[in-house]
């Protein structure tokens, strides 16, 4: 895939000074993504017998994705604000968590012209290791928390430079006027900015969430290394699942051991135990669980090279066999998992899926919020719907080789008693499809148990 090739600043570093300070160059070796996952896990991956990815050809293979919708849906650029958007688009990162909620830092990727991030509080190092970036801004922020009364006036500022850069590059197109830009993440006041000087704004988040679709040789090869770092922390949070131990000491072994394995963030907290597995999306609290219960748990996990593992397993505490009702209800969710991993082939329609996927009568149990969804960086699309949802929610598509799919069961009685829920994670060839969770799906831990 394509860089941009417009390198016109150098170094492209704190372009906005007259003399980029030393300090900043001097820290750009020690970003985080520039260390890596660190010899000793890179040798633990390898000695698994798993080939690491080359971050370079993965970023190239991003960045062409994102200009080839792009430039399918006529746009000059897109506007990034989604930190998923901008690390699929760029390989950056600036505290993701918090600016999900901050509009701190953003990035303008260039049909045919540079990418440019825009970063916060003079963090130019931390996006100077990535190659497919070609100049690095300070970011203006609009926000009431940093800008406060001001917010038009920076607001105003903001969409003229974004609207220069954007312009200067733009694709010569005689039937539009103005820029067309797609954007992801943008407040009211905000939007307004732009549009005064002239730009079209289109949704981005189609065209990202489908570039983000089908994965390289690379990516695959980094989602089995985070997955291999996950289930090696689900390992650490199975040495201590015993009677006794609470759910929170259970979700903060699994957290350690992906933050030890290059882990970035975990999404939820889904984690519980005994009469709190049923209805499903309780978070992880401090009941402790007793022996004879079930623990059911979600990783959601943001881990290695920022791929998302996405796996659940239901456990049964304690060295007792399960009772009728948790051996039956076990059942009906493997059975489910085993049925619908089958049916996800590649040129299979999604509505195809809702109509051919199995799962237990509806009117006796609870069930999860879809039959599977797609996954890369987090939770993406697509999204498979129950066949009783098609007419509100459905939409239709079909899988691809390349794509990666997790599915989904649950399975809680409405009588009442515990419930169970399993996922796996796959991938989509033209020879079929492979789960790439490695654990057992048995009841009884690591070790197998019963299935």
């Amino acid at each position: 895939m394509e860089l941009s090739g417009h390198r016109r600043h150098q170094p492209k570093i704190g372009v906005a000074r007259d003399e980029p300070p030393a300090w900043l160059l001097d820290h750009t070796d020690l970003n985080m993504h520039a260390l890596g996952p660190g010899p000793e896990l890179e040798a633990e991956w390898i000695a698994a017998g798993l080939e690491l990815p080359d971050r370079s050809a993965m970023r190239r293979y991003r960045l062409g994705r994102v200009r080839e919708q792009l430039r399918a849906a006529d746009c000059d650029a897109a506007l990034l604000y989604d930190p998923l958007n901008i690390r699929y688009a760029t390989d950056t990162t600036n505290m993701s968590l918090w600016t999900m909620h901050n509009a701190v830092r953003f990035a303008v990727v260039n049909t045919d012209g540079p990418v440019v991030v825009f970063e916060f509080s003079e963090g130019e190092f931390l996006d100077a290791h990535s190659e497919v970036v070609d100049e690095i801004r300070p970011a203006p922020s609009y926000t009431h928390f940093l800008a406060g009364p001001r917010a038009p006036e920076i607001a105003q500022r903001w969409a003229a430079e974004v609207a220069a850069l954007v312009g200067e590059h733009a694709r010569a197109v005689p039937r539009r006027n103005g820029c067309r830009v797609a954007v992801d993440r943008l407040d009211l006041g905000a939007a307004r900015a732009p549009e005064s000087l002239g730009v079209e704004l289109v949704p981005a988040e189609p065209l990202m969430e489908t570039a983000r679709t089908i994965k390289s040789v690379d990516e695959i090869r980094a989602m089995r290394c985070a997955v291999h770092a996950c289930e090696a922390a689900i390992g650490e949070m199975e040495a201590i699942f015993e009677p006794g131990v609470s759910e929170l000491d259970l979700w903060a072994a699994l957290w350690a051991g992906s933050l030890r394995r290059y882990g970035e963030w975990i999404e939820t907290r889904l984690l519980s135990s005994g009469p709190r597995t049923n209805p499903w999306y309780q978070e992880a609290s401090s009941r402790r669980v007793q022996a004879g219960e079930l623990m059911g748990f979600d990783t959601d996990l943001v881990g290695a090279y920022g791929i998302c593992v996405d796996m659940s397993r239901t456990w049964l505490c304690g060295d007792g066999q399960p009772t009728p009702a948790q051996h039956d209800t076990w059942a009906l969710a493997a059975e489910q998992i085993e049925h619908n991993i089958e049916i996800h082939q590649a040129g299979t329609t999604l509505r195809e899926i809702t109509d051919r996927a199995w799962y237990p009568d509806l009117d006796r149990y609870r069930h999860y919020t879809s039959i599977s969804h797609g996954v890369g960086l987090c939770d993406e699309y697509p999204s498979v719907c129950h066949r009783h949802k098609w007419d509100r929610v459905g939409y239709d598509g079909v899988l691809e080789p390349g794509m990666v799919m997790c599915i989904e069961a649950f399975v809680g009685p409405r009588s009442g008693g515990e419930g169970v829920k399993l996922e796996e994670q796959v991938l989509i060839t033209e020879a079929g499809n492979e789960v790439l969770t490695n654990l057992p799906l048995g009841l009884c831990g690591l070790s197998g148990g019963v299935g």
